[in-house]
């Protein structure tokens, strides 16, 4: 059986990192698949068979990089404290050194100013550029180029001219311009870091809600201990105000819990004896005495923050691309920056005179008759310039703000490679009980009067037909009376006696009297007294609120809904028609479901399935995207690609416009990282730039990728907003 694991990645820099980390994982005996995630740090694995741990840790040390046990907020706040302290050392130390070098080259005679500049070049770029220092090498010594190994080679190089400077070579001394290298290098990375942190703020707030203690009743005594340490059926206690530790049932007392933070509802849910609670929501008002039902990774919260983190360290198709690009990309650039040097060196008169006059209007440019100055000038300008950070941030960045979103507005999303699919989405197929409607049978109609009603529902309270739930729950605080020879008919209904009465509930003896309520997919149960008819109930499985609005907005967006479903065709027609669905598919069963799918597949579009029993799992799986209602069946939820944890239809819109927009983000991240590539690496290698002005734009193209992905927020607001009722009516009303 697979089984998956996160791991909390530390040392990583830069998109090769994480290819390095992904390989040398992908290579341990047992590793089915490996994905590593730079935007978060984590690495996500699919195992074949069980293997320990330190195996994985070890493969990961063996690429050069570690494994963290420690919660990811707290590696995040470390690795942000070294960043900034790397950076503030190195901003202290060049921004006075860029002032002399300044008023050097103005003419200003600094005394020993190259001394100074080789010492001072020297601890920012080995000091404080360590940990860049340190991550080339690990590339290096795997056979392997990143970013970091081209500011290494770009600071390094412009450093070592100082060394040249006292030669007979008569070569300018770049040091300060190291310096700047990794100045720069380190506030574009602090800058990244800090929003990344940004981005990842949804998942945090889910670890912010795990509580780190519980009180715990042992022998009549109230003990706190750690969260860890509550096993599976131990009785809490839970005051107001306080938060719920764990998964479980309530066992005394009632209150109001809020559940915003996990379902996004806003109204506080009343839940007492014998109602599920969820860790992490929040309880207001009343004292409850609560039976743990799930600890660990098998609670709700546990599972929304794991599920959030895989998709988050998962790739789409589209990434692939990169990856092979990121992967030729920088022993390419290093080519080129050879290539470029050593064409300026041998035909330095020839090229100076062809781009001599553009170059004399821009005045960051080298201006020397010494073709070796040149020549390095040139090669430390293209290495720069080419970094690639922002083609390796350009898809994790767009899916962390993606699914991040998606959780907030509660979806889960499992499969990355669904965010691509949803762009071609032209058919969404949808099923009846649990999607559209609620899947909870409810009493909306009875003419039993009041005295019989409390019998009947003392009966019906033996019986645990859905039925029998409904009209217990429409009969306020049923009494209780004294049941004898109750027996439940198969197929038909129940009868028993009450005292001297003897009652039957259950199918009409003439289903004809009721084709008004039958015609509109509602259900009769009908009840007898000492056989004579005392009334009936008018139950229905009673629509979403949503589900309506839902299906319009799909239209709106040319996707064709579908409905398909094992319930029968009177209910389906008439639910069909109430949410304005014309193409119905009744009295399916689970292969019949799939081979509805295929059907729609095969007129050239993807298909959206949804669905939330054990019958739709099939279906889920075959689809181009699954969607699984999370109050459904475990084996629905386990083969869908995104998880419904609140609300019904109206999320599978939210769900294609958040698709869209991440991958809108990750296209235009790419192209622009691409665009910005190639339109700089020319200008460098004619000598057009100057290395710390290809620094700035190399770490602001890294930002401008993070910016553009935290825009996914307000373009799914933009679209929301277009696809939103009023918005749609007013369309209509001005055709």
């Amino acid at each position: 059986m697979e089984t998956k694991k996160s791991l909390k990645i530390t040392g990583m820099t830069c998109a090769n990192c994480a290819r390095i980390v992904e390989k040398s994982l992908s290579k341990v005996d047992g590793v089915k698949f490996a994905a590593v995630n730079l935007a978060t740090n984590t690495a996500f694995v699919i195992l074949d068979k069980e293997i320990p741990d330190d195996n994985l840790k070890m493969a990961v040390e063996k690429a050069g990089y570690g494994v963290s046990d420690e919660p990811s907020e707290v590696i995040e706040e470390k690795r942000l404290k070294r960043i900034r302290t790397n950076m503030l050392i190195s901003v202290i130390i060049t921004v006075p050194l860029m002032v002399l070098m300044f008023m050097h080259m103005g003419g200003v005679h600094i005394p020993h100013f190259n001394e100074i500049e080789l010492v001072l070049s020297f601890i920012v770029i080995f000091y404080a550029g360590r940990d860049t220092i340190r991550g080339a090498t690990i590339a290096l010594l795997h056979r392997h180029s990143n970013m970091d190994t081209l500011i290494l080679f770009g600071s390094a190089t412009a450093w070592f001219t100082n060394i040249l400077s006292y030669t007979s070579l008569n070569i300018h001394a770049f040091g300060t311009v190291g310096a700047m290298i990794v100045m720069l290098h380190l506030i574009g990375r602090y800058i990244e870091s800090y929003l990344r942190d940004r981005a990842s703020k949804q998942v945090k707030e889910l670890l912010a809600l795990q509580s780190k203690e519980a009180r715990v009743l042992v022998s009549g005594d109230e003990i706190m201990m750690p969260i860890e340490a509550v096993k599976e059926g131990s009785i809490v206690i839970v005051k107001p105000g306080e938060r719920i530790p764990l998964d479980g049932v309530i066992l005394e007392g009632s209150s109001s819990i809020d559940e915003s933070m996990l379902t996004g509802e806003p109204i506080p849910a009343f839940k007492e004896i014998d109602n599920e609670v969820i860790g992490g929501s929040l309880n207001l008002s009343g004292a409850l005495k609560i039976r743990v039902t799930k600890t660990g990774e098998d609670s709700f919260l546990a599972k929304m923050i794991s599920l959030i983190e895989e998709v988050q360290g998962a790739k789409v198709p589209i990434q692939a691309l990169a990856d092979r690009i990121t992967n030729w990309f920088v022993p390419g650039v290093i080519t080129l920056a050879v290539i470029s040097g050593l064409l300026w060196y041998f035909n330095f008169d020839g090229l100076n005179m062809l781009t001599h006059s553009i170059r004399e209007i821009l005045p960051w440019t080298l201006h020397t008759s010494n073709p070796l100055s040149f020549s390095i000038f040139v090669f430390l300008t293209t290495v720069v310039i080419a970094c690639p950070c922002a083609l390796g941030l350009a898809t994790p960045m767009a899916l962390i703000v993606g699914t991040s979103l998606a959780a907030k507005k509660g979806l889960l999303i499992r499969n990355a490679e669904a965010i691509q699919t949803a762009k071609e989405v032209g058919y969404v197929l949808l099923d009846k009980t649990g999607t559209l409607t609620l899947g909870m049978p409810k009493v909306v109609e009875s003419t039993i009067p009041e005295a019989d009603a409390q019998a009947v529902a003392s009966i019906e309270n033996l019986s645990i037909h859905p039925l029998a739930k409904a009209i217990v729950e429409y009969v306020d605080k049923p009494i209780i009376h004294l049941i004898e020879d109750f027996q439940e008919l198969h197929g038909q209904g129940v009868v028993a006696k009450v005292g001297a009465d003897e009652y039957f509930i259950g199918k009409p003896y003439d289903a004809t009297l009721y084709d008004r309520y039958t015609s509109e997919g509602k259900t009769v149960v009908e009840a007898l007294k000492n056989g004579n008819k005392c009334g009936y109930f008018v139950i229905e499985d009673v629509l979403r609120e949503d589900s309506a609005q839902a299906i319009a907005k799909l239209k709106s967006m040319s996707i064709t809904p579908v409905m398909v479903t094992g319930d029968n065709e009177n209910t389906a027609k008439y639910i069909a028609r109430l949410v304005g669905i014309e193409e119905v598919y009744a009295n399916k069963r689970p292969d019949e479901k799939i081979d509805i799918v295929r059907h729609y597949q095969g007129l050239g579009k993807k298909v959206i399935m949804v669905g939330d029993g054990i019958n739709d799992a099939a279906a889920l799986k075959g689809a181009d995207i699954g969607i699984a209602i999370g109050t459904g069946s475990d084996l629905a939820i386990d083969n869908a690609d995104i998880i419904i944890t609140k609300d019904g239809a109206s999320k599978i819109v939210d769900a294609i416009i958040i698709s869209k927009a991440t991958f809108k983000s990750i296209k235009q991240n790419l192209t622009f990282a691409f665009f910005y590539n190639v339109l700089a690496i020319p200008l460098a290698m004619l000598g057009m730039l100057h290395p710390a002005i290809a620094e700035g734009a190399m770490a602001l193209s890294s930002i401008t990728v993070i910016l553009n992905s935290l825009r996914i927020n307000s373009a799914f607001s933009k679209d929301s907003a277009q696809n939103s009722p009023t918005h749609l009516a007013d369309n209509k009303a001005n055709a």
